[in-house]
């Protein structure tokens, strides 16, 4: 059974860092592409970062390219969103997730696995 579990979240002031992190297990995590998600009340799910199964792309949202960095350590199962000079817009639940066969990395319909999500808020 998959399961990706993310934590990391909570409150912080704009300006300030914060890193996520999400452990996956019941698959083959070195070869899966993950994903970085995140959901505003009242607003779809959209992309934020994506990493491939080598670690040797990455990809991300024009809004968090620079600031936000996403990383994996096949040792621990583990993928990461280091986030840095956070935002008020930032606020959303964050979301982990292993991508399918889907070229397309962006689409929230080429990702089959999904953790539970991880609160993040940032005040101004």
């Amino acid at each position: 059974q998959v399961q990706l579990v993310e934590s990391g979240g909570g409150l912080v002031q704009a300006g300030t860092s914060l890193k996520l992190s999400c452990v996956v297990s019941g698959l083959t995590f070195s070869t899966k592409s993950m994903g970085w998600f995140r959901q505003a009340p009242g607003k779809g799910r959209e992309f934020v970062a994506a990493i491939t199964g080598s670690g040797g792309f990455t990809f991300y949202a024009d809004s968090v390219k620079g600031r936000f960095f996403i990383s994996r350590d096949d040792a621990k199962n583990t993928v990461s969103l280091q986030m840095n000079s956070l935002k008020p817009k930032d606020t959303a639940v964050y979301y982990c997730a292993g991508k399918g066969n889907s070229m397309d990395y962006s689409r929230v319909s080429a990702y089959d696995s999904w953790g539970q999500g991880t609160q993040v808020t940032v005040s101004s």
